[in-house]
Formats: structure tokens, C-alpha cells, sequence
């Protein structure tokens, strides 16, 4: 499964770089997160319950960060497991731009995903991812909007691991697992 997008997020691209490298903002945007823990500079777990049709499931997974070029882009490789609903793995290209006041994040996913979600129908799963990254990108940007002032008026350095690229990357996992059991 291949799936490419763009979204467009109504702040700077150093705000919304500070913003996906706070891990309570991510926790409180992704949907049905319930933990994001990191294991290193480049590794995260993190843990969701998420529901496609009569499938639901808690998905535990590990993201890897690799060609890291803050604030601009990054690669991922996921894999997650969620019993006997299923699994995915794959990897992401994700790359932020600006764009005026905004900033674009385009996104190209390829994935491969298994078990009982493989076997939903794919407009259930179609319906089920775009509400995923819906209210993702919704809470998301009500968070970072609001924060675009102070943070052009006090900006602060990224340290270590942009917690975006967690975020995105898991996001990015669960559109992929979704779409791909079309």
C-alpha cells in the first residue's frame, strides 16, 4: 500500500517543529493514544486502541527515525502489533515546509498490514483513516495556532529528537494500516 498527502498547518514551521516535540501535545492529538514513551534519541513505543468497523484493538508499536534533517525532514520506519486484529509495518517520508505564514507537511507512506483488519472492507477502512488524520490534524492545529505568538515571541531550540516526527510517523502508521486493508 502506497498513500501520499499534504497538509497544511496555520503557524511557522519552527512552531509546529517545537509543537510535535512536545510529547503531551502529540498524546493529546493522536487519536486513542494512550502512551508514547521514548527508548532513545530515534526510537519510540507507543501504545493506541484504535477501531476499524467491528475490529477493534490496542496496538503496540516502535517507530525508528533515520536521514533526520531538522527542521525540514525525516524518514520512519514503523511495525506494530495488535494481536490477533492484525499488524503493520513499513516506513514514511515526511518533510515540512513553509509556506507564507503556514507551514505544508506532505507525506508518502508505503506499508504492509495483516490479520483481521486486512480483512475489513476498504470503504470502512477509507472512512476510518481520514477521520483518524481528521481529528489529528483538528486538535493539532487548534494547539499550535494558538501558540504561534508566543512562540515567535519567545522561540526555544528543539533538543535531541523532533517528538514530531513520533507523532507524524505514527499518524502516518495508522493511515497507512488503515488504507492498506482496502
Amino acid at each position: 500500500m502506497d498513500m501520499n498527502g499534504e497538509q497544511r498547518i496555520p503557524t511557522g514551521q519552527q512552531a509546529v517543529w517545537e509543537a510535535l516535540n512536545d510529547l503531551e501535545v502529540l498524546k493529546a492529538c493522536i487519536p486513542g493514544c494512550d502512551s508514547i514513551e521514548k527508548v532513545s534519541d530515534t526510537e519510540h513505543h507507543v501504545t493506541l486502541t484504535a477501531a476499524v468497523g467491528p475490529v477493534k484493538a490496542k496496538f503496540k508499536g516502535r517507530m525508528h527515525l533515520d536521514d533526520l534533517k531538522p527542521p525540514h525532514s525525516y524518514r520512519i520506519g514503523f511495525e506494530g502489533q495488535g494481536g490477533v486484529a492484525g499488524f503493520a509495518k513499513g516506513e514514511a517520508q515526511v518533510a515540512l515546509k513553509p509556506d507564507g505564514a503556514d507551514t505544508l507537511m506532505n507525506y508518502t507512506v508505503h506499508a504492509q498490514v495483516g490479520g483481521k483488519l486486512a480483512q475489513v472492507g476498504s470503504r470502512l477502512i477509507d472512512a476510518a483513516a481520514k477521520k483518524l488524520a481528521d481529528e489529528f490534524f483538528n486538535a493539532f492545529n487548534a494547539r499550535v495556532a494558538p501558540a504561534a505568538a508566543e512562540a515567535a515571541a519567545a522561540p526555544k531550540p528543539a533538543a535531541g529528537v523532533p517528538i514530531w516526527v513520533w507523532i507524524a510517523a505514527a499518524i502516518a502508521a495508522i493511515v497507512a494500516l488503515l488504507f492498506a486493508m482496502r
